[in-house]
């Protein structure tokens, strides 16, 4: 993992995935259209405002996992510049794939949210918003007390 310089993380500022993430947000890339591995790379990172940044020495043995399982296909094409690039493209199971990943993710996520802050009671992050949002409502609630 590379910070937004370019220059490598020590290991405690890098942000770890938890094993699977990545296979999840590769379908979820692909869920827009085919891609090749740069690209699928640059949204990740893009939509993460560098938070993630994927290399590709986990990059694309993810794909190459995800093809075999059979989530992914995989075709090279000579597109712009007229350089020959694999492009990868969600199967029809990727997409089953993808939405059991979600699920979990979700579960987890609300679960991690509970602990973390465990003032939102029963908020649950999957199904009322996210959980930057309840920490936005928990720090307007915090002003608003009186004393505060």
């Amino acid at each position: 993992m590379r910070d937004n310089a370019g220059s490598e993380k020590s290991g405690s500022e890098k942000v770890e995935l938890l094993q699977g993430t990545l296979d999840m947000l590769i379908l979820r890339t692909l869920l827009f259209g085919p891609a090749h591995g740069h690209q699928i790379a640059k949204h990740i990172q893009r939509t993460t405002e560098d938070v993630l940044q994927v290399e590709h020495g986990s990059l694309y043995p993810a794909l190459h996992r995800l093809e075999r399982k059979g989530w992914l296909s995989s075709k090279w094409e000579v597109r712009e510049q007229k350089r020959e690039l694999k492009y990868y493209r969600l199967t029809a199971a990727g997409r089953k794939q993808l939405a059991k990943e979600e699920s979990k993710w979700k579960a987890l996520a609300g679960a991690i949210a509970r602990v973390m802050w465990p003032e939102l009671g029963s908020y649950r992050a999957s199904t009322e918003g996210s959980v930057k949002d309840a920490k936005d409502v928990l720090a307007a609630q915090a002003r608003a007390r009186p004393g505060s």
